[in-house]
């Protein structure tokens, strides 16, 4: 591979590793042509890329990408699953297909610049996805917030009903 391949490989790669939200490096020795060709189909509808590189060049990237804890791990046959903002969507691929085949390995991973063990994937592929997170996040901070409108909504008509009381006992008393 000329010189020139191998820095534009290391560049691409340093750029999705910065803008990862996770990076799954796993072990793909086992693995068919006809099993990579639908992880990666499956990956990619998670908006979830998964490429195969050489670990010079991987390990390159990741130090550039200020990502050197990864270095370690790039041995042997290596691939890369790099994900965006729900990495809970490539962690429920990649630990389902590999579960049923039982043959490649997780060796890591990272969420947010944050590395785990492989072992905390099956933690993380049993997490709701970011979107359930999240409207479970608003409608926590939601439900306090309309308990206390509707608290105050209660007082206020009372105050409209005891106003409304002592106007109409006192156009009676007036009469």
């Amino acid at each position: 591979m000329p010189q020139a391949e191998k820095v534009q490989i290391v560049e691409d790669l340093t750029n999705q590793l910065r803008d990862a939200g996770s990076v799954f490096v796993t072990d793909y020795a086992g693995l068919t042509v006809a099993n990579v060709t639908d992880l990666r189909a499956q990956l990619r509808r998670a908006g979830v890329s998964f490429r195969v590189a050489k670990n010079t060049l991987l390990r390159r990237a990741a130090e550039k990408a200020d990502l050197p804890g990864l270095a370690e791990y790039f041995k042997g046959p290596t691939a890369i699953a790099i994900g965006g903002r729900d990495p809970v969507a490539g962690a429920k691929i990649i630990q389902e297909f590999y579960s049923r085949l039982e043959r490649p390995k997780v060796r890591t991973f990272v969420v947010e610049r944050r590395p785990y063990r492989a072992e905390d994937l099956k933690a993380m592929a049993s997490l709701p996805p970011r979107e359930v997170v999240l409207s479970q996040l608003v409608a926590a901070v939601e439900c306090p917030i309309s308990g206390f409108v509707g608290t105050l909504d209660a007082i206020i008509r009372e105050c409209v009903g005891t106003i409304d009381a002592l106007a109409e006992k006192r156009g009676q008393v007036a009469e």
